[in-house]
Parts: C-alpha cells; sequence; structure tokens
C-alpha cells in the first residue's frame, strides 16, 4: 500500500510542479515536522500520519529504531498521528497517539511528541461453538457426539498457540445445582482472581502459530465423517483439522473419540491431563462455560498435575468426581458462557464478570452453533476488504442474529479479512447460529 501511496504522491507532486511552472520560489517552499514517539516497548516500524487540514492530503512514515519520523511538507496546519501493534503470548496490543493542530512554517523544524497509549485484546478468540449436537436421520434420536471449537486470529500478527488450553467451567451446565455463591450472591472465588476448570484439560503439545485473520478448528468429539451416519452432523475427516484424542490420558470413551479419520496427522491430536473422573471430557451439550488460557512459566501438563493448583466444586474436599484446577484469571484468553434456552430461570454464571459479562442462549440437537459477531467498524476500514464484504447476512436464530449484517463466513470466502467483535461479554459478543459454518 505504502508503494502506492508514494507513487501516487509522485504524480501529484510532479503535476504541481508543472502546473506551478514560474511561480515564485516562496510558492513551493519547504517545512519539517520530527516526531518523537514515546510509551513503553518497542515503537518502531509504528505508521505515522501526517494530514493537512486544509487539504486534507495525507503523509505517510514509519517510525526508526528510536521511535522518531521526519517529514517535509509545504507549509500550513497539520495533525499527527500514530498507530502500531505488537503481540506477544497470545494477546493482541494495540498503541495510538495523535497530536492537536500543528502549525509548519518554510524553513522552520516543528517538533512533537506523540504518547502512545496500549490497549490488550485477546490476539486468539473462540470464533464459533458447535456443542449442542443435532438430531438422527429418523428425526426422533439425537446425537451429540460432533462437537468442535473453531479458533481464529483476530489480529493482523502471528499469534503463539504454545501451551493453549482448553478446559470447562464448573459444574458442567448452568442451569446444575451451583454450590458456589456465597449469602452475597457472588461467586466464592471471584475475589481469588481464578476460575475453577473441572475433571481435566486440553493443549495443544508443540509450539505453532496461527497466522493473521486465520482460522483453526478443533475437534472435541468424533474426529470423523459423521455424516456418513448422520446427514444433519459435521466432516471433521480434514487434514487441516486439529483433534482431542489421548487415550494414555484416561479419556477413552470410544463414543467421544472414535479412532480420528486417516488423514488427520497425528501431529494434530491434543493431549489432555484428566484429575477428575469418567472416560470422557463431557463438553455440556446444553450449557458449558468453555474456557480457553494458556500457562506461563510452566507447562500444562505439570501445572494441571500438581495437588497444589486443585481445588473443589462445592466445597467438596478430596472428592475425585468434584475435583477442579484453579485457572489464574490473568491467564484467560477467551471464554464463552453458554445458558440452555431449556432452562431460563435456573441459569447460574460460572464466570466472572471480567472474563465474561454476560452469556448466551443455545438451544441444542438442532445443529445450531454459537458465532461470534462482527466488528463492523474495525472490518470495514481495512483497505484490504474493499468490495470483498458480503452483507444481508441471515444465518441468525430464535431472533438471535449478527446485528450488523455482514455474513463473515461468506466475505471470508471472498478473501475479505474479518475482525470480530470482542468485549467479554457473550450477550453482546455472540448469536445462535442455525448451522455450524463447517457445513456452509
Amino acid at each position: 500500500m505504502n508503494k502506492l501511496f508514494y507513487i501516487w504522491t509522485f504524480l501529484i507532486l510532479a503535476v504541481s510542479c508543472s502546473d506551478n511552472d514560474g511561480l515564485p520560489s516562496e510558492a513551493l517552499s519547504m517545512g519539517q515536522v520530527s516526531v518523537v514517539l514515546t510509551g513503553d516497548g518497542d515503537l518502531s516500524g509504528f505508521e505515522t500520519q501526517l494530514r493537512n487540514i486544509a487539504t486534507n492530503s495525507v503523509f505517510i512514515e514509519t517510525s526508526d529504531a528510536e521511535g522518531k519520523v521526519l517529514f517535509r511538507v509545504t507549509p500550513g496546519i497539520y495533525e499527527a498521528s500514530a498507530t502500531g501493534a505488537r503481540s506477544a503470548e497470545g494477546y493482541a496490543y494495540t498503541y495510538n497517539g495523535t497530536t492537536g493542530q500543528l502549525t509548519v512554517r518554510n524553513g522552520e523544524t516543528t517538533n512533537v511528541t506523540i504518547g502512545m497509549k496500549s490497549a490488550r485484546t485477546s490476539q486468539i478468540v473462540i470464533k464459533e461453538l458447535y456443542n449442542g449436537g443435532c438430531m438422527r436421520d429418523n428425526g426422533v434420536d439425537t446425537y451429540q457426539y460432533d462437537k468442535c471449537i473453531i479458533l481464529y486470529n483476530n489480529s493482523s500478527q502471528p499469534a503463539s498457540l504454545s501451551n493453549l488450553c482448553f478446559g470447562e467451567g464448573s459444574p458442567s451446565n448452568a442451569h446444575s445445582n451451583n454450590k458456589n455463591y456465597n449469602a452475597d450472591g457472588k461467586l466464592t472465588y471471584e475475589s481469588e482472581g481464578f476460575i475453577p476448570v473441572w475433571n481435566g484439560i486440553w493443549y495443544f503439545p508443540s509450539t505453532m502459530e496461527l497466522e493473521p485473520y486465520q482460522q483453526l478448528v478443533v475437534n472435541v468429539h468424533g474426529a470423523i465423517d459423521n455424516t456418513q451416519t448422520v446427514s444433519q452432523s459435521v466432516n471433521y475427516a480434514n487434514s487441516d483439522y486439529y483433534c482431542m484424542y489421548d487415550p494414555e490420558s484416561g479419556y477413552t470413551h470410544t463414543s467421544y473419540y472414535p479412532t480420528p479419520a486417516d488423514v488427520i496427522p497425528t501431529s494434530h491430536y491434543l493431549k489432555a491431563v484428566r484429575y477428575g473422573l469418567g472416560t470422557g471430557w463431557a463438553l455440556s451439550v446444553s450449557a458449558p462455560a468453555l474456557v480457553m488460557f494458556q500457562t506461563h512459566g510452566v507447562s500444562p501438563a505439570d501445572y494441571a498435575g500438581s495437588t497444589d493448583n486443585m481445588w473443589y466444586d462445592g466445597g467438596q474436599a478430596g472428592s475425585q468426581v468434584w475435583a477442579c484446577v484453579k485457572v489464574p484469571n490473568e491467564w484467560i484468553v477467551d471464554a464463552i458462557e453458554v445458558f440452555s434456552s431449556g432452562y431460563k430461570d435456573s441459569s447460574m454464571k460460572r464466570l466472572t464478570s471480567d472474563i465474561d459479562a454476560g452469556y448466551v442462549w443455545l438451544t441444542n440437537y438442532k445443529g445450531h452453533s454459537l458465532y461470534r459477531n462482527v466488528n463492523q467498524a474495525a472490518t470495514e476500514a481495512l483497505p484490504e476488504n474493499e468490495g470483498k464484504l458480503v452483507y444481508n447476512y441471515a444465518l441468525g436464530t430464535n431472533g438471535s442474529t449478527d446485528p450488523c449484517g455482514i455474513d463473515a463466513e461468506a466475505s471470508l470466502r471472498q478473501g475479505a479479512h474479518i475482525v470480530y467483535q470482542d468485549t467479554n461479554n457473550s450477550t453482546n459478543d455472540f448469536h445462535e447460529r442455525e448451522k455450524c459454518s463447517l457445513r456452509d
């Protein structure tokens, strides 16, 4: 893009010089603007813009290793701004800074300092959760062994998936008898800065990265072509997909974990640590609280395998049935709280408001999924999306749909880069979709 900008600028200047042949040299005088970016961390490579208020002409330079930028422009009144991005340990950091009006005079240098402020968001988000199952072809029986989680790099920087883990809040259903509330109506662990994750965790066993604006499918149960027996289900026989499959962990239930399709490489198998009872990590088919986190300074296996990190649901200390591991809030990358449409009066939150301030309704056994809404302003602002966005989205259900109207999946197929909404509030961030996007 910068090359095109400079070519265009060169043509404009060439025409301007041609049109102004014979004018006094004062009419073509220049001044300088010296910009210094300040703030924490590395400030090099940040895009810095200088805009002429009168003509709306924009000049773009990139900050050097010391956070400095130098512009040479015609005299006038200008505004300067800078923006940049960094990523580390699963989080994206955006940096922004602006100035007020600057006066640029002939033959003089205008010095300006821009203080850069950063904001942290998760690079990796849960783009879609399909956990509710579907109906078998006879229209009577239900099928639930075909769950998946679709991750997405919601940033312009590569994202590390190293030590990335999945866990389920306790109790496993929002409408179960929740004994973790105190007399004040607050979760007992709210003030302690952790979320209890029940029964076991799954994690990526190797170092890997997810490229900007790319997704990754993680099969939870049934890493096979389920459509061979249930036509409304999902086909996971895809070499790009990952799956939760680790019989050595103790998760051996063959209904949940049939041998994965041959096309899925064994390097795409996630590993597990089971500290509870049972032979299946039974992600709720109706109302789970899914937590995605990254351990820091310790491997997932070591952390989840340590009795020092254990916590017991409902205060039932020592009972393996209720065993949970404490996941520090600062480790949590993303989470989604799900309530079942069939239990609207008895559902209670398990995630604290700093992790997920809301919840999203799900009607299970209909083939529906929970899909993240699009951040319309951020998506439309990406210049590479021009002509690629598809509107009139109509795949919501039960009155729940993406309010912005952008059809994210159709736009992705057109080569668009989607920026999804991430406000840490599932009520605002998700809607119930008619079917899993893998079936589109």
